[in-house]
């Protein structure tokens, strides 16, 4: 009941601001407007997130491969795209189901299902960290000192450190026990020597994931690039900036596909450097954006999967 309650206070709080700071800065923003040109940019920046999209999608099942679960890419890809519209329902969980059973129906473990999913979020969270740590200075006056630096140094060894298998594994033992521990073949004596676990550290699925934080604050970049010119010093701030929205949007409760938390974020990040109003106004499009993209996915592969299936009956 409390964590409902707080959901719902978090969502609250953060719709609230966004919405008196775009009633305060309302004449402004309606006075925005996009020339020819800046709609060919936006659809740009749409066709880039869509992209970043079907990268997180084959980036999942790179972690199933280090799971030792080889699966049909393109399946996957399809599978992944349909249901990732399914985050800005109520619980922001059924993505994660559907594709646990669309894991499932291709005959791989609960368990092994499971574990992919705890792992992918876990990876796109490290590596906007991963981008935070680096990226962060860029928002204080302290950007060059040594001591930060140093610090940054530090925590980026820490961060990185989690996905070593020596320490992420128990963690999965415990999330397994945790999630199984009602199920009969969640035997104790099972549990002990027989639980998912990592061989390696997974490198190259955590530098696809970076690949995907950094496509889809491009396309931010160019939403932003439509209302007002950029400079290239102030892209380090504006990849740093995204990815602390999207890092707070994305593990924050009561937020479904971190609707309100996203928005509120950024634009206090970007007021002290760009007009309040060129903030909101990029904001607001670039939800617009991410969400057309999202449904161009599930759309594409809800068609391609209706176009195979046409062709099997068809032979």
């Amino acid at each position: 009941m409390f964590k409902r309650i707080l959901r719902w206070l978090i969502l609250g709080g953060t719709l609230f601001f966004v919405a008196k700071t775009l009633k305060d800065n309302w004449l402004e923003v309606a006075a925005i407007r996009i020339e020819s040109a800046g709609w060919a940019i936006l659809a740009i920046a749409t066709g880039i997130t869509l992209l970043a999209h079907i990268w997180a999608a084959w980036v999942w099942t790179w972690v199933l491969k280090e799971l030792n679960q080889p699966v049909p890419v393109s399946h996957f890809i399809q599978v992944y795209l349909k249901t990732n519209v399914a985050k800005y329902l109520p619980g922001n969980v059924w993505h994660h189901y559907g594709r646990i059973m669309a894991a499932k129906e291709a005959k791989i473990s609960t368990v092994t299902a499971t574990v992919s999913i705890l792992l992918e979020p876990l990876l796109m969270a490290t590596a906007a960290l991963i981008i935070i740590v680096l990226l962060g200075s860029q928002f204080t006056s302290l950007k060059n000192d040594t001591n930060l630096r140093i610090l940054q140094a530090l925590a980026l060894i820490a961060i990185l450190c989690i996905f070593y298998p020596r320490f992420l594994n128990p963690i999965l033992n415990f999330a397994q026990k945790l999630k199984f521990r009602k199920t009969e073949a969640n035997n104790s004596d099972n549990l002990t020597n027989n639980y998912l676990k990592l061989q390696r550290y997974p490198l190259i699925p955590l530098f696809g994931e970076l690949t995907f934080l950094i496509l889809r604050g491009t396309g931010f970049i160019l939403t932003l690039f439509v209302l007002v010119p950029l400079q290239p010093e102030q892209l380090p701030l504006l990849l740093g900036a995204f990815s602390f929205a999207w890092f707070l949007g994305f593990v924050i409760p009561g937020a479904p596909g971190g609707l309100g938390v996203f928005e509120a974020t950024i634009i206090a990040l970007l007021q002290g450097h760009f007009p309040p109003a060129l903030a909101i106004g990029s904001t607001v499009l670039y939800r617009l954006v991410s969400i057309l993209a999202e449904t161009l996915g599930a759309g594409i592969a809800w068609l391609e999967q209706r176009f195979e299936a046409e062709k099997v009956a068809n032979r």
